[in-house]
């Protein structure tokens, strides 16, 4: 190996993953040449890296400039830049990231990129600004009886030949109520065609504290009933519970799907609460993540 050319190894190298990069360059000398060049890690960033960055704006609480990126000493140092620090894209009601294991494109649809029934109505949603967040403004729910929340991506933006799954990110506020036991409709799917649907639970907690609370009085009377179904509980680590992410968000999965990029199309997203008619509230809504399936 040591005989080969470093430009060879590196378009070797060039043909794997990011991961795969950093692990190879621990081979030898000069493979960690090899895996540490622009040649490798210009072929792990997206085709229109420089039209992307060179019409961003930085997501809070970053003051720098995105176009800045364009004049950092390398290439593997842009990439994870990108992957480390999403930019704000399409005016602010996006942001973009890669993928640091696949490199691949991750978008993260703002609540103000998001169709709200009633969100323009102050006596139901509010409007605000938290910290922490990548966007000016989350959405807060006041009350409704109605939750329904969509969200559309072009597919021609995502990475082709990936599988993505997309999230609802979002916090529940101190005094939220009618989730902790009514779970909500969610979907993913393309435009025009039949939707993925599941259901999902926002308010895993204190749910789980209500059944279990629940499930002692039903004990009293019927033991082996009570245990039956305290056995249908949901487990901890279930994609039908929201789960928290490293920036004290939580997230949870709405469904996951494969683009295979060689169509224009849509992509919609949508989380429903219509049919118990319970009044609900707290729920705070940041956005819609979309990113590889790991």
């Amino acid at each position: 190996m040591s005989l080969l050319p470093e430009g060879c190894i590196a378009n070797v190298i060039s043909c794997t993953t990011p991961r795969d990069a950093c692990r190879l360059s621990l081979v030898s000398s000069i493979f960690k040449s090899a895996a540490e060049s622009d040649a490798v890690w210009e072929r792990f960033l997206p085709p229109e890296y420089q039209s992307i960055i060179s019409k961003s704006s930085p997501c809070p609480p970053s003051s720098s400039s995105p176009s800045s990126l364009l004049c950092l000493p390398s290439k593997k140092e842009l990439f994870l830049s990108l992957c480390d620090h999403p930019i704000l894209i399409d005016d602010g009601k996006k942001a973009f990231s890669l993928d640091k294991q696949s490199g691949k494109k991750c978008y993260m649809i703002s609540a103000r990129d998001l169709i709200i029934v009633w969100g323009d109505t102050p006596t139901y949603w509010r409007w605000t600004s938290l910290p922490g967040t990548r966007f000016q403004e989350v959405a807060e729910l006041i009350c409704v009886c109605w939750l329904e929340i969509r969200g559309k991506i072009s597919t021609c933006i995502l990475s082709p030949g990936t599988h993505y799954t997309a999230y609802l990110v979002f916090k529940l506020t101190a005094g939220s109520y009618g989730f902790e036991c009514q779970p909500v409709e969610v979907s993913i799917g393309l435009v025009g065609s039949e939707s993925q649907k599941r259901s999902v639970y926002l308010d895993a907690i204190r749910g789980r504290r209500m059944q279990y609370r629940l499930g002692r009085r039903v004990g009293l009377f019927n033991r082996s009933r009570s245990l039956g179904w305290q056995e249908s509980l949901p487990r901890e680590n279930d994609d039908h519970h929201p789960k928290e992410r490293g920036d004290a968000w939580l997230e949870v999965e709405l469904g996951d799907c494969y683009n295979a990029g060689d169509e224009d199309g849509e992509l919609e997203m949508s989380i429903l609460e219509v049919r118990a008619g319970d009044w609900k509230g707290g729920l705070i809504v940041q956005g819609i993540e979309i990113r590889p399936k790991q």
